[in-house]
Formats: structure tokens, sequence, C-alpha cells
């Protein structure tokens, strides 16, 4: 086995797999993660060794998270989210346009989290061009404490403009050399003719930035900014806007704790009409290009408060913990549950997020400080002869692959269609321009023949005619975001395409119909028969001269430069979002070190594209289109309520009783492929303090915790209610644990183990050498001996539910507001650092993750 971990994972990791997070999106993503992914790697870096850099990383990071939630009265407070917290408002006649006509909507002010906004105009004079020569929007976040709206020096914007859309000014702080006759502050200096006047920006704490360049703050890579958003032919439009809270934007401070409460902010709109700022016309060689921070385009601005969670702690200090570990496909909801569950039930639950075989290995761990309850998708083995493993459903949701593409001239695209073979194509970097080296007069050789990118490909302009034109920026590469963590989610996708009939031949290399072939270096991965897959594979070691290299310093990149892993898939969503994927296939002159280096370049607004594997909750909180997967009756499915139920009814048995198994090649009838069901794995030897913790969590997770909704203690958007039958195994479970009695004391005290439980006929607990136990109400009396595996009750028939009934936000493109309701999200505290905490491993790599989600 080792054997075969070491040498598959020699040909996966290799080419550079540096600080692929560079710049300043790197800094901030490795400061809250402690760089979780690794550093740069060689070409022949083992499996082992890479779990090595993971262990290294997790021992530097070294931190357990806990979720601190909000008073009891914060949690029980309804929510007034989506439509009823709309708010629209209409622009007036300015000093060259006229904007009276223009309506712009924001469909969520109040609750709000890091998440999408959808924005939606009517009435707006047409985008003609793909210049954005004139009529545009510019949409930015402000903070600003007053109640009347922002200055412009507190904004986030004028980083997406340089270099992007051509520099552009009308994206820079900087103001041109033109006359504004609003313009009283920011003027031309004549002893500096050639020093342009900036907007400076002025955080919520710390010192105003120095130029219009000066990136302290944000940058090109992290801002959320949108200089340049495109109003339809009939003066319509939408956008999602990402919203960031004090977690992501510490400089806006939005969320933060003050005097009056949660601190408030704004997101302005400006409106671009067919003038400049001194009144010329814009026209295709003299575009409208004032910055949209100069005094005349302000004066037009529409402002929108917005009133964000607290992003505090809240559960009382001493309050009583019990550590949880596990997969991410339940993070958002478990902590839209923390504030209830903190008040109700008298525990803070501290929660890892991490890949679900290491969580599984806690739940058997010997040490006592391991982790008692795991999240994970696949059942654990309890060790043998240890204390039996209680697994409950608490979730239902499922995997997807959501998109952000731009089109010059015709918006963000809504639709697509992917199959199982073209999803193959993707992960084993088979087109041209997912190698490195695509940028060369000659291809690379091993994949010359196949199609340019997924564009190119004539089985996807099949599936999808209306990408025909699609013309996406030439100079930048476009494969799938994944992250790089060992997990059940990853084994789910691999599963399916080898339920696939021609996915599996292409993985096994066999051309598709216009000769397109899986790239070598992956085919000999041997992926249409690697049952055990857990990750995806990077194996392609080719490396390449960087773009925009100096004479006198050339570097090369490699496949993780190209296509950089991501943290998480909340990462991948939140990336998907802003359009930027990360890559570092452009070197640049680092002045300070007097050498080159790669850089992360931002995508052109207008003509961004991502594609990336995110789970629905993720999808659905940052309002991402999904993609509709073909499933095994040829029909193409999203994950909606529906779909998703009809899935955890295509899932079989495991070969632990009680819990189900994704079947992808099952998947009919409209039920999603991916779908997956979250169970929390408890060992029953753990304290009678911590059996009684896990099993109120169980509940909750099984009775209110299934209310959809965006209120805190309610199951968030992109999850589905869990069918009957789950919540009825879920309440079974609990009753297992609970009724568990604690080993006897030395003197051989004590009564025997729990009878079973009344609920449901299910036994379970451990024995002492004493008399019998007791009997559960209507089970038998006595208990298994410590060694035995609770026996389970037999799994209730799901129960396809009727998705007007159950109000279920779908977990797909255009989400409405309803869809990016906030829930009470809340900001991770540090509770261990350093030594002591860094023996907990690769469960810590998650935290940064968990903060990022405030």
């Amino acid at each position: 086995m080792s054997e075969r971990l070491s040498g598959r994972m020699g040909k996966r990791l290799s080419g550079r797999m540096g600080k692929r997070l560079s710049g300043r999106m790197g800094k901030r993503l490795s400061a809250r993660i402690g760089t979780r992914r690794g550093g740069r790697t060689g070409t022949r870096m083992s499996r082992r060794a890479s779990r090595r850099v993971l262990g290294l990383a997790a021992l530097l990071a070294a931190i357990v998270i806990a979720l601190l939630p909000l008073p009891v009265t914060a949690s029980q407070a309804s929510a007034a989210d989506g439509e009823e917290s709309a708010v629209t408002h209409a622009g007036t006649k300015g000093r060259y346009d006229d904007f009276s006509a223009l309506k712009v909507t924001v469909h969520q002010t109040q609750k709000l989290r890091a998440q999408g906004i959808r924005v939606t105009w009517t009435g707006g004079a047409p985008t003609t061009d793909t210049e954005f020569t004139s009529d545009y929007l510019q949409i930015m976040q402000c903070w600003g404490d007053g109640q009347n709206g922002p200055d412009r020096e507190n904004c986030e914007f004028g980083a997406s403009g340089i270099g992007g859309t051509g520099g552009r000014w009308a994206g820079q702080r900087a103001l041109p050399d033109q006359v504004d006759p609003g313009e009283k502050t920011y003027v031309l200096d004549p002893a500096h003719p050639f020093d342009n006047p900036f907007v400076p920006f002025r955080p919520v704490k710390g010192k105003p930035t120095k130029s219009s360049t000066d990136f302290t703050y944000f940058g090109p890579i992290d801002t959320n900014e949108q200089p340049f958003v495109r109003v339809g032919a009939d003066g319509t439009g939408e956008s999602v806007f990402e919203a960031q809270t004090v977690v992501q934007a510490p400089h806006l401070g939005c969320g933060d704790a003050t005097a009056d409460g949660p601190r408030h902010c704004w997101l302005v709109v400006v409106p671009r009409g067919a003038h400049d700022a001194d009144g010329t016309m814009g026209t295709a060689g003299d575009k409208v290009d004032a910055s949209g921070l100069s005094a005349t385009s302000w004066e037009q601005r529409l402002v929108f408060r917005l009133d964000f969670l607290a992003t505090g702690s809240y559960c009382p200090i001493g309050q009583p913990e019990s550590r949880t570990i596990g997969s991410e496909m339940l993070t958002d909801a478990l902590t839209s549950w923390q504030p209830v569950l903190c008040q109700s039930t008298g525990t803070t639950f501290g929660f890892s997020q991490s890949g679900e075989p290491y969580a599984r290995r806690q739940v058997t761990a010997t040490a006592a400080d391991a982790p008692g309850l795991a999240f994970t998708l696949d059942p654990v083995e309890a060790a043998e002869g240890g204390p039996p493993v209680v697994h409950a459903p608490v979730a239902v949701s499922g995997l997807t692959l959501g998109f952000h593409i731009e089109t010059p001239g015709s918006g963000e695209l809504q639709e697509m269609r992917l199959t199982p073979r073209l999803v193959a194509k993707m992960l084993t970097h088979s087109y041209i321009r997912d190698v490195p080296g695509w940028q060369l007069a000659q291809a690379p050789a091993h994949v010359a023949k196949n199609p340019a990118s997924l564009r190119n490909d004539p089985e996807f302009i099949a599936l999808n005619p209306q990408y025909k034109n699609w013309a996406v920026d030439a100079a930048r590469p476009l494969s799938l975001l994944v992250p790089l963590d060992e997990s059940d989610t990853a084994r789910l996708v691999w599963q399916w395409l080898r339920s696939d009939p021609e996915a599996k031949d292409f993985l096994a290399g066999k051309p598709d119909p216009w000769g397109t072939k899986i790239n070598p270096y992956f085919g000999s991965l041997t992926l249409d028969k690697d049952t055990g897959l857990t990750d995806f594979p990077k194996s392609d070691p080719t490396l390449s001269p960087a773009l925009s290299v100096p004479a006198n310093d050339p570097l090369t990149y490699g496949i993780t430069d190209l296509d950089p892993y991501t943290q998480d898939m909340h990462d991948s969503a939140q990336r998907t979002r802003r359009g930027n994927t990360g890559r570092t296939i452009v070197a640049e002159l680092d002045s300070n070190a007097h050498k080159a280096k790669l850089v992360s370049q931002a995508s052109k607004p207008g003509d961004r594209a991502v594609i990336a594997l995110v789970d629905s909750a993720s999808a659905a909180r940052y309002g991402l289109r999904t993609a509709a997967l073909r499933t095994a009756d040829g029909t193409f499915v999203k994950p909606t309520d529906d779909t998703l139920a009809k899935g955890v009814g295509m899932m079989r048995p495991s070969a632990v009783p009680g819990v189900l198994t994704p079947d992808p090649a099952s998947a009919r009838d409209g039920a999603y492929p991916l779908t997956t069901v979250t169970y929390a794995a408890a060992s029953t030897g753990r304290s009678a303090t911590d059996r009684t913790a896990y099993s109120r969590l169980i509940r909750y997770a099984a009775g209110a915790g299934q209310t959809p909704g965006v209120s805190a203690g309610q199951l968030p958007p992109g999850y589905a209610p869990m069918p009957q039958g789950l919540r009825t195994r879920a309440l079974a479970a609990a009753s297992t644990l609970e009724k568990v009695t604690d080993p006897p004391k030395a003197d051989g005290g004590g009564t025997a183990g729990a009878g079973t439980t009344g609920e449901t006929g299910a036994r379970g607990g451990e024995t002492s050498g004493g008399p019998g136990g007791t009997t559960g109400a209507g089970g038998a009396s006595g208990g298994p001996p410590a060694s035995a595996t609770p026996t389970t009750p037999p799994v209730t028939p799901v129960k396809h539910i009727d998705p007007q009934k159950q109000s279920v936000v779908r977990a797909t493109g255009s989400t409405p507001g309803a869809v990016l309701g906030a829930v009470r999200w809340v900001l991770p505290a540090v509770l261990v650092a350093g030594g002591g905490a860094a023996l907990a491993g690769p469960a810590t790599l998650k935290w940064g993750a968990w903060r990022r989600r405030s």
C-alpha cells in the first residue's frame, strides 16, 4: 500500500508548488492558514513527503478553533432575509447625464456575513461596446460610521484599474488630467504637473495610503470592487457583489464590535454616463475615464446601508468545551447552529475543519485530547477491541461545479452542462492551455493534438452552443480549481467519473470521438481503476519559461503555478466569485530583492473565467452559477432541494449498518449524482460529559437545525432538509450515546452498559464486570461487551419530499436575496497556539478557513 501511494504521489506533485498564493492574497491566506497547503516541492515529491509538508504546515499553524456564537436574544430573532431587507434607490439628474430613470436594488442589506449580495437594476443606459467606453456601473464597499453614507476616502476602490481593462483611469484612485468643475479637494499641483492627484484610502484604523498604487490594505487580487459592470441592451442588469467582513477586510471593519453594536458599512453604486468629468463625450478613442471617486462621478452615487452580523465572541468564558473535527461539508451548517447550541446546551463545540480521512482517525485515537466526534461522509471503523462508534446523519448537501464566466459584449453566462468525461479532461490537464508551455509557439507535445481548452472542445460546444463565440482572454488558461487535502469528496468525484462508461474509458486511455486523449502523465496513474483515490493529483512535470521574464533572471513555472490548489472549497467559491484563480505564471522584477519572482495577476473585468469544484453551501453563499451534471440516465441535473432528496434515495447501505454511501451510477430520474450525507461519528468511549454534549448536538441537528433559513440556528442555503428516515436514525444514535455507561471504577463497582433505546430498539454501550444493565424503554436487559458495535435500527425508506412544502433554497446560479440570506456567522477565536496544540497535526490546517467564513 505504501509503495503504491508513494509511487503515485511522486508523479502527482511534480513541478513547482511554491507559494501558490503569491502577492497580497498569498500573504493574507498564509497568515490565516499557516500556509496549510505546503511549500513548493520538487518534481519527485512522494505522497509520504507531501504529508510531511502538510504536517509541518499544521505544526506551524497549531491552532484549534472554537466557534463562539451570539447571545440568545440575537439567535432567536427572526431573519430579515432576502427580499424582506431589499432596498431600491433611484438615480438623479447629474451635471452632464440624467440617471433619474435608473433604479438599483440591493436584494439583501441586513444580517450580512462574508457572502455574495445580489444587485439588480433597470432603466440604465446600455453599454454598447466591449471596452466600456461609456454607460456602465461601478460598485464598491465602503465604511463610514455616520448615517448619511461614506466619504469617498473610505471606499475599497482603485486596485482593479491597475493593469486591468487597459489600466483605465476609471478604475483607479488617481484623477486624470482633466478639469473637473466639481473637484475642490484633490487638484493638480502646478509645481508638479506630472504628478496626478489621487483620492487616498483612509482605513477604519491606520494611516491613509500614500499613492494611487499603495496596496497596503487591498490590491488587484483580493479587492471586491467592481469597476466595470455592464448594462444590458434593455437597460437592465444583474451582478453578485462580494460583501467582506472585518475578517476579510480589516481596513473596512464591517461587523466589528462597537459601542452601538456591529459596525455597519455601505454599498455604493456609481453610474457612469456618456460624459467624462470635464463634460467631454466618451468615444472609442477617448473613453469616459475619470475615476469613480472623482467629484463629478461621486455626486451621482447611490448609497445602500449594509448591516452585518457581529463577528465577536459570545459563548460564556469558561463554558465546558467538547471538541469536534471533520468535513467541510458541514462547516456552514455547524457555524449557523453554534449560537443556539452554545446557549441551549451549555457547551462550546470546538471544531477543526479537516479532511475526512484524518478526522476519522481522530475518533479512534487513544490520545486523551483527541476529538471524540468527527463529521464524515464515509463511516468510521472502530478500532479492534476499542469502544463502538455511533453514526448519526446530520446534513444533506452536495458537490457542484460553480462557475463565473463573462464574455465581452454579453456579460456573465448563466448556464452550463457538463458530462463526466469533460470533468475528467479538466482534472487530468488534458487541454493544451492547462499544461505549462501552452503559450509557446510549439504546444507541449504530449497534448498538442488535443483542444486548446474547454471552450475549444467539440464535446463541450455540442452541449453548450451558447459558448460557441466565447472568446475568453487568450492570455489565460482555464482549468478546474480543486483543493489539495485528502477527502471523501474527492473520492466521490472519482467514483462518479468511473461510474460513467465514457469517462472511465477516457481515464483508461481511450480517445473521445474527436480524438482527445488523456494527458499521458495522468494516464499512468490508472485513474479508471483506483477506488482508493482521495485527492486530485497534478502529475504533469512540465516546466516552462514564465511570461514577461526579466532577461537577466529567467524563471520557470510548473503545473501548480499554472493551476494552484485552493485551501478548501470555500476558498474555491470565493475565488470564483472574484474571478481570480491565483495563478502565478508571470514573472516580474522584485525591486526589494533585486530578482525576478512569480506573481499572481488579476483577471480583466468583463472577461473573467473560473470553474471550481465547490460544495453546494459555498456555491449558494457566493451566488455562483452551477453546472448541470449528466446523470446515469443521460439527463442533466443541478443540486436543488428535490434533486438532493432524490440523490439520498438512490444511495446504498455501506459496510457499516445504518450508514448510506453515495452511488452515482444509480443517479436516475432527477437524482443529483454528487449528493452527500454528512454523518456525526462519535466514540462511545468518551466521557459521559462529552457523550451528553454530542447527543445534544445531534438532536439539535436532526430537529430544529433542519429548518431552512438564514437566522442563527437554521439550515443555511445550499443544504436540503434531511428526509424523515435520516432524522429518525440520528435521534436513535443520540439515544445510544446517552445510554452508554461509563467504564467501572478500579474497585469493580458500577452497573452494566445501557440497554436498548426505547425509540428504536438499538442497543449500545460498554459493560463492566458487574451485573447486567438496566432495561431501556422497550428494550432487552443487559449490554453488549465493550468490543461490540451497537446494533443500529433498519434504515427507514427515504421519502422524496415536495420542494414546495420544504421551501428549500436552490443552490444554483442566479441566487436571489433569500438564497444569499445571512446567518449569524461568528469569528472563531484562537484557543491554543504553539507547542501543545501543534501536536493536533493536520486537523488544525483548517482554522483559517473557519475565520474566512465569518
